[in-house]
């Protein structure tokens, strides 16, 4: 992978395994599937919350998942899902391994 891969990690406070299922339900192409140009997905419960890691293949490819996809999704209110936006820290990844 190349140094131009993307990564981004999503906080979501108070946030639960069910929103997770929900959310993820309604933005991903399928169980198992990850969105084009998604290379990586990790989840789980961390302190206070639900965490989501995810890597793309472009800062690019992520703005257009997020802006074309995620946002949309998640402004038209998923039933069960994430009930606040999360606190994001994105990164410009150097590398990426297997």
């Amino acid at each position: 992978m190349t140094a131009t891969a993307y990564g981004i990690v999503h906080f979501f406070a108070g946030g639960t395994k069910e929103q997770y299922d929900a959310s993820i339900a309604a933005v991903h192409p399928g169980e198992g599937a990850l969105p084009e140009g998604q290379v990586f997905h990790a989840a789980g419960p961390s302190a206070g919350g639900w965490t989501i890691m995810a890597v793309h293949e472009s800062k690019e490819s992520w703005e257009k998942f997020r802006d074309g996809i995620l946002m949309p999704r998640m402004q038209a209110g998923i039933e069960g899902g994430f009930a606040a936006p999360p606190e994001e820290t994105v990164i410009d990844l150097y590398k990426v391994m297997p």
